[in-house]
């Protein structure tokens, strides 16, 4: 049974991270720039000047944030934020979205046109210093997420409506093959929107119009579904055995909003599954 973790009505919804040193989901509203967190029982908003969608925890006080231009260190205590790495910069028509980091310590991170242009985006993986670039081209980049073993990385082009998975370098992370499709939702017509997996194996995605973040086994057979009272689910994250989802109110018709008035808010379900502590990212 889930619940809502906050009320805040989020144009896009995205990016869910739960900080394991403090004890704190941080996620974003992509659309309103804006990076949101509960501390003492109420809201807390951190405003940006341009798109922010994803982050991975550096320490205690500091996020690698994702925003439509650049990598950015982003100091929690004092509010402060420098450039580490430019995305895109000379790109006015993408902007970051899905985001995750991984278990070496690096950060992968999806672009996609700002209207969802075609193609016009890509996956990167910042890493030491080096920003390279995986894949493209990506309409719209999602579910980036990483096996607890270490031999996989995940990620879909939501309109192909296939989650891709590629081998990984037990060295340094890299990918050592090529991506292969590994869980193709068309026939059933489900959109991959964000994913992450948990200590088991499984990935948990959750599904653009779906009301849900459904999981799957590591061989991609379907085990179960968390419902939650939002269309459009957008990222999914684990505090422990606690499941966080955001979701977006981004296009929903007025009579949509009237019959389903938690669309855009962020929401938690317990006891689901262990998860993965997010891993560090190392600079």
């Amino acid at each position: 049974m889930s619940a809502v973790h906050d009320p805040t009505v989020c144009t896009l919804g995205e990016g869910p991270l739960w900080h394991p040193e403090r004890g704190q989901l941080y996620w974003f509203d992509i659309l309103n720039h804006t990076l949101l967190t509960r501390e003492g029982g109420e809201t807390r908003r951190t405003e940006f000047d341009t798109y922010v969608s994803a982050a991975g925890w550096v320490d205690r006080d500091r996020l690698l944030v994702a925003s439509a231009k650049a990598l950015l260190l982003h100091d929690l205590a004092a509010g402060t934020t420098e450039e580490v790495a430019a995305l895109e910069a000379d790109n006015p028509v993408t902007r970051s979205n899905d985001g995750r980091a991984d278990p070496w310590g690096g950060f992968w991170i999806g672009t996609m046109g700002i209207d969802a242009e075609e193609g016009a985006g890509g996956i990167y993986r910042y890493y030491r210093g080096e920003l390279r670039k995986l894949y493209a081209p990506i309409t719209i980049s999602n579910a980036i997420c990483f096996s607890p073993d270490r031999r996989f990385a995940y990620f879909t082009d939501t309109p192909t409506q296939v989650i891709q998975r590629v081998a990984l370098s037990e060295k340094d992370g890299w990918p050592s093959g090529d991506p292969e499709p590994w869980l193709d939702l068309s026939q059933d017509n489900w959109r991959p929107d964000g994913a992450v997996c948990d200590a088991q194996g499984n990935l948990w995605n959750a599904q653009w119009g779906g009301f849900r973040v459904a999981c799957y086994s590591s061989e991609g057979s379907f085990i179960r579904a968390v419902k939650f009272p939002a269309a459009q689910t957008t990222c999914p994250a684990f505090g422990g055995t606690t499941l966080y989802c955001t979701s977006a109110a981004e296009g929903l018709s007025d009579v949509h909003k009237e019959q389903h008035p938690l669309s855009g808010q962020t929401f938690v379900a317990t006891d689901i599954a262990e998860g993965q502590p997010e891993h560090q990212v190392i600079l």
